[in-house]
């Protein structure tokens, strides 16, 4: 299925090195379309601050049966309403999450020669990237980016994980299995709070020991015409949910509401959890995912951890029986993972063309 991404188009430059060379003036493969662009040319007030719900996630499993219904209605509601919220009490270790980011800022200071030997292809998007998407010509975003599977196990490669910093790999093993745990928590909420069984979602994305996890640090350099050009164009997140380690001292992430674009402001050790398209698949969209995109900084450089809670690839996903009824018929085909997700590694950020096309048996339009 993946024979066609065996390559890139064309060269891939490091973004990174581009800003290092001290460019005034960006590549016009970064300059996007004047309506995608962060303001327009009638707009120049700086953009408005999200206050995303807040969840203290440590009442979700209370003794306390009000604190527990009270957690739960708050995640329902940010669910249902925003597609996005921040987590605090969420039992990672702050001092994991501060290490952890800190690590991967110092791979991204190595010489790019060290940071080539991790060079990715689109086959698996493994190692050291610096583009979305296989299409000739496309325009780029103003990113770097290192990926890497982390569950299943079976998916693991640690030989492909940085061995410099000398501390990394032993940080995104630990981190990945904390915030997993995390995530299969916060699929059990979701399940209470859609009306399902307790492990019924988790249960449908292969169960703890065969989800789909994965990890993708964000480097977004900085950029001389942040008003040009974006970090990561508007998209939905093609997984299950993501949860978000950003950097508390650069605001990037803009979320999609109402037609505005909204700057989301981290709160201090909070992660920044979203629904992805195949949760909406699995809730028959009473959960949606959200478009958010990222700005990029004149003056600061900025680092982001997201890890991708995920199907098992090869597993079908479809509307939950319990949410399909006469009056409210399943909106989506059975499809799997691996299916999905190779729109979004052909053709790259695309908005939410790709979750709504399958609404309707037409195919997905060109971005």
């Amino acid at each position: 299925m993946m024979n066609c991404l065996q390559s890139w188009p064309e060269p891939v430059v490091r973004v990174q090195s581009l800003a290092a060379s001290g460019v005034r003036a960006i590549p016009e493969r970064y300059i996007k379309p004047p309506s995608h662009r962060p303001l327009t040319k009638n707009d120049f007030s700086p953009p408005q601050e999200a206050n995303i719900p807040v969840i203290d996630f440590q009442n979700v499993f209370s003794d306390d049966q009000r604190l527990r219904d009270e957690a739960l209605r708050n995640i329902h509601s940010a669910c249902h309403e925003w597609g996005f919220f921040q987590v605090v009490n969420h039992g990672v270790s702050h001092e994991l999450m501060k290490r952890t980011s800190e690590v991967w800022r110092e791979f991204f200071k190595l010489p790019v020669e060290v940071k080539q030997e991790y060079a990715n292809t689109p086959a698996t998007y493994e190692g050291y990237g610096s583009r979305l998407g296989v299409e000739k010509g496309a325009i780029l975003d103003w990113s770097d980016y290192f990926f890497l599977n982390y569950m299943p196990e079976s998916l693991r490669n640690p030989n492909i994980w940085p061995a410099t910093p000398a501390s990394c790999r032993e940080l995104v093993a630990e981190y990945g299995h904390e915030v997993c745990k995390l995530g299969g928590k916060l699929m059990k909420a979701f399940s209470i709070n859609l009306g399902l069984e307790e492990d019924l979602l988790l249960k449908a994305f292969g169960g703890e020991e065969n989800v789909g996890a994965c990890l993708r640090v964000n480097y977004y350099p900085k950029c001389p015409q942040p008003d040009l050009t974006l970090g990561l164009s508007p998209h939905s997140d093609p997984g299950g949910l993501t949860i978000l380690l950003p950097d508390e001292n650069v605001a990037g992430l803009q979320v999609c509401r109402k037609g505005s674009w909204l700057t989301v402001k981290p709160v201090p050790n909070a992660f920044i959890i979203n629904i992805g398209d195949q949760i909406q698949v699995l809730s028959n969209a009473i959960y949606q995912s959200v478009e958010h995109r990222v700005i990029v900084n004149s003056n600061k450089d900025r680092v982001s951890l997201a890890l991708f809670y995920n199907p098992k690839s090869d597993l079908l996903i479809e509307p939950s029986k319990q949410l399909v009824s006469d009056e409210r018929p399943a909106l989506y085909p059975p499809m799997t993972y691996d299916e999905y997700r190779l729109y979004v590694r052909t053709k790259g950020p695309c908005g939410k063309k790709q979750v709504e096309s399958l609404k309707s048996p037409r195919p997905c339009s060109e971005c």
